[in-house]
């Protein structure tokens, strides 16, 4: 489930992929941010070394999954990423901590991605055809620039992408008591698909301190932008 050096000192920050996403891009982020965190990335079934593993099918699946993965390594303390796909499910999976009774995260910094009061009563759309779900993902900056131009690397990563894209589009947010810890807001300048009017209503689903980070790209601003990506993860956490 995790990906990186369970040894390694200091705040542990759980990394939560986008749709199709696996570990490599968080796990470059390692030494970036050696001294303020020990980066250890999530890694989903049905890629990368669990490719052979179904995929999960609903995001209450995925959290009841990961909060049984994650359980034995709270002993120190933690913080959550998610980009996207993956800053919903770090928000979940921060609602289900609490919901048990568990350690929660010093901080949620969730990243391209709408609040989840857009999804309260989500009437999910039926799953587009391949070649329109390629063409929307284009259109909406959904995937990587280099996946895209790479049919190989394309084909390896659509039955992933195509069954997180599944769970995300079903997701419904149920609203529930805020959370109380820090929650920050990041987002690229110029994202088709998640803008102002959507990141500041994260501010709603907490009780504690909520920031906004504006970043220069769209929705995968993070290869763009890293250096300001990470200086402001630096920050934010330490700051926390």
């Amino acid at each position: 489930w995790f990906a990186g050096d369970w040894t390694a000192e200091g705040e542990r920050l759980f990394c939560l992929p986008w749709a199709g996403g696996g570990t490599a891009a968080y796990l470059g982020w390692r030494e970036r941010l050696a001294g303020t965190a020990n980066v250890m990335a999530v890694r989903l079934p049905g890629r990368e070394d669990r490719a052979a593993e179904p995929p999960l099918k609903s995001m209450e699946e995925s959290v009841e999954a990961l909060v049984k993965a994650i359980e034995p390594h709270l002993g120190r303390p933690f913080s959550f990423f998610g980009h996207s796909m993956g800053a919903a499910m770090a928000f979940e999976l921060a609602r289900k901590l609490r919901e048990k009774g568990l350690a929660l995260p010093r901080m949620l910094i969730v990243s391209a991605a709408r609040a989840p009061v857009f999804r309260i009563g989500h009437q999910a759309p039926p799953d587009p055809p391949r070649l329109e779900f390629i063409e929307e993902l284009k259109r909406l900056e959904g995937i990587p620039a280099s996946a895209l131009d790479d049919a190989r690397l394309l084909e390896i990563a659509l039955p992933a992408l195509e069954a997180d894209a599944r769970l995300y589009r079903r997701y419904v947010y149920q609203p529930g008591e805020p959370l109380s810890l820090p929650i920050v807001a990041y987002r690229g300048a110029s994202d088709p698909n998640v803008g102002e009017q959507h990141t500041t209503r994260w501010a709603e689903m907490t009780t504690g301190k909520f920031a906004e980070r504006v970043f220069a790209g769209g929705h995968f601003y993070l290869d763009e932008s890293r250096d300001d990506l990470i200086a402001a993860i630096r920050d934010d956490l330490t700051r926390a």
